[in-house]
């Protein structure tokens, strides 16, 4: 079973494991590269799952772990304004 990552309101922390929702909490609006730390620091060093520099984020099955859009960042068209 694949870990999800779900934005929440109001969490004290950055992040939190739910272990009984296979869910990793995160709090809306942490900046991605906090984010980014705390869900290795869950992944990686909590829950053993690979650390492969550079590489990105993995479940302890080895499946990628994405973002939700929110903390991704997108590039704008040549020329668009972003206003």
């Amino acid at each position: 079973m694949c870990i999800r990552i779900a934005v929440v309101d109001d969490l004290p922390t950055i992040a939190h494991w739910d272990p009984d929702e296979v869910t990793i909490l995160v709090n809306r609006g942490t900046h991605p590269h906090d984010l980014i730390r705390e869900l290795h620091a869950i992944l990686a060093v909590d829950l053993g799952a690979p650390a492969i520099p550079g590489a990105g984020l993995f479940c302890f099955c080895g499946t990628r772990i994405e973002l939700p859009s929110e903390f991704t960042v997108t590039a704008l068209p040549v020329g668009a304004s972003n206003l």
